[in-house]
Order: structure tokens, then C-alpha cells, then sequence
């Protein structure tokens, strides 16, 4: 084992080993590049530090927001699609919820995760060159969608994919308008400074289970009280074609959607290529590699 290798198996954020919960500080830098290294100015970067995310009002136009939404009825319309093991389907209603690497299921969204306008921000923040390390498309239709419990991805991303490092961003990309009624994304901000380990161990393929309703990896409801007194919520409202960036250890979370509106976005994550996965930390294997890439090649490249 190189040097390398072993100091990333080194575990700086134990988590399902422990009988009780525990929260402790993070180890590693939010934002890792400065102003002059991408299109995000300091204060946008001061303020991603701070709060854990940004939100960008118009990141793709309307004609791409319908071209997208095109897409997505298509994918969700094909048989072979719905019958892949990268396609997730509500348990009840067996409507669409998430198809999975999408940006190798489809052209159309390989060209959008691969953009400037998403991988240089996403190369900013992290300070280096960035690799897909997850993509789909969620689905929340209206009167069925259903909601996501609390948790941090960074969490599942170290205990189950084995990134060793909190040095990953997530964009969601709105391709429906987000209202605060319709299931929106909820974030705790300042909530990525704080990390939560959680109690019990990882099932044997855990995957099949948490895509559809979580289990393990989600934090007690005692230190969630704690942090939503600490840190407060914020609702992610705005319209179709903006996009909001987060931090992978930000405690977020999204309500069912009763209503008729529904919501669906795009949803890409950046890992940096000085961060790529080892074995897991927390689990016996890690997760297929359509939900958590073991490819490393550059994004945007």
C-alpha cells in the first residue's frame, strides 16, 4: 500500500460503529479554490463558506429547461429505462423516482454535466479537477411524490462508496418551479461544519433499501432537534432553470409533495480527483458504480 493509499484509509469520520450518536467538528476546508480560479466571485465563495450552499437564479435558459423536460418524459416513458436497475420506482404509486447515471444513459444530460457553466463552479470550489461521482434525474410527481429524510451525503458517500474526505459538491438543477409546498430541497445552513456519526451498522446491500426509503445513515431525531434550534431551515423556493449548490456534508432533507405541482431536477455530483474512492468505510462493499462512480476520469474534460 502506497503512502497515499494509506493516508486516505485513514478514518476521520467514524459512523454505524458506535451504540450512540456523536457529533463532531469537521476536518476539512469548505472552499478550496478562491476568485480567481473560477466564475464565482468572494463574496458568493464567502457565502457558500458560510451557509454551505449558493443558489444561482438562472443557470440554463427556458428552452433548455423544456428540452430537458422532454428528456425526462422520455426516459421515464421507455420501457427499457423503467426496467433497468438504475431506474428507482416508488413503492406504492410505481412511479418514477430517480434514474441513475444519467449522464451515460442519456446525451442530452452528458452535455449538461459536463458544462462550463456547472463544472467550473464545481472545479472552483473544490480546488481542483472534478469527477461525476454520481448523477440522476429525481422525480417527485405531483400527489405522489414522496419525502427524504434527513441526513448528510457525505455520511453515506464515506460509509458506504469510501470517499475519505469532505472535499465533494452537489448542484440540483430545477426543472419544475420549486414552491415551499411542492417537496422542495431543505438545508440546515452552517450545518456542514458540524459532522453526525450515526448509530447502526450497514445492512448487506443497504442500496436496494435507502434509494427507495432510508434506513441506515440517517441521524437520531435528538441531534436533528439540535440542529434545526442551532442552525435553523432553509427552503430552497425558485424557478425552473436555477440550480442550487451544497456542500456534500450540509444535513438537508425534502417534505412529500401532496400537491398537483410536481418537481423534478437534475442532480450532479463533483467529487475532486484528489479525493477518489477507496473501499468503504463503514461497509462490507461498496455500492454498484452507477451510484457511486469508481471511474475517475475528469469532468468537462
Amino acid at each position: 500500500m502506497t503512502a497515499t493509499a494509506e493516508q486516505s484509509r485513514v478514518d476521520l469520520y467514524p459512523t454505524r460503529s458506535a451504540g450512540t450518536a456523536s457529533v463532531q467538528p469537521r476536518q476539512d476546508k469548505v472552499v478550496w479554490g478562491s476568485a480567481e480560479s473560477g466564475p464565482m466571485d468572494a463574496a458568493t465563495l464567502a457565502g457558500f463558506e458560510e451557509k454551505g450552499y449558493l443558489n444561482i437564479e438562472e443557470l440554463i435558459s427556458l428552452e433548455e429547461v423544456k428540452a430537458y423536460q422532454a428528456e425526462l418524459d422520455r426516459l421515464a416513458a421507455d420501457p427499457a429505462v423503467r426496467a433497468d436497475e438504475r431506474c428507482i420506482v416508488e413503492s406504492k404509486s410505481q412511479e418514477v423516482r430517480s434514474i441513475f447515471e444519467v449522464h451515460k444513459i442519456s446525451e442530452v444530460f452528458a452535455k449538461i454535466a459536463n458544462d462550463p457553466r456547472v463544472v467550473d463552479r464545481a472545479r472552483q470550489l473544490l480546488g481542483s479537477d472534478v469527477y461525476i461521482h454520481q448523477s440522476r434525474v429525481n422525480f417527485k410527481p405531483g400527489f405522489e411524490g414522496k419525502e427524504f429524510m434527513w441526513h448528510s451525503d457525505f455520511e453515506t458517500w464515506h460509509a458506504e462508496d469510501g470517499l475519505p474526505r469532505m472535499r465533494t459538491v452537489s448542484i440540483s438543477i430545477s426543472l419544475t418551479d420549486n414552491y415551499s409546498y411542492n417537496g422542495p430541497l431543505m438545508i440546515m445552513p452552517g450545518s456542514h461544519r458540524e459532522y453526525i456519526s450515526c448509530v447502526g451498522a450497514t445492512p448487506d446491500d443497504n442500496y436496494k433499501q435507502s434509494l427507495v426509503m432510508q434506513g441506515a445513515g440517517t441521524p437520531d431525531k435528538e441531534t436533528l432537534r439540535e440542529f434545526a434550534d442551532r442552525y435553523g431551515i432553509d427552503v430552497m423556493e425558485g424557478m425552473a432553470g436555477g440550480a442550487t449548490m451544497f456542500d456534500c456534508n450540509c444535513m438537508h432533507a425534502s417534505n412529500g409533495n401532496v400537491t398537483p405541482y410536481p418537481r423534478s431536477n437534475l442532480f450532479f455530483v463533483y467529487n475532486s480527483v484528489e479525493n477518489t474512492a477507496v473501499d468503504p468505510f463503514a461497509a462490507k462493499n461498496p455500492r454498484p458504480d452507477y451510484i457511486g462512480a469508481r471511474e475517475f476520469t475528469p469532468a468537462g474534460r
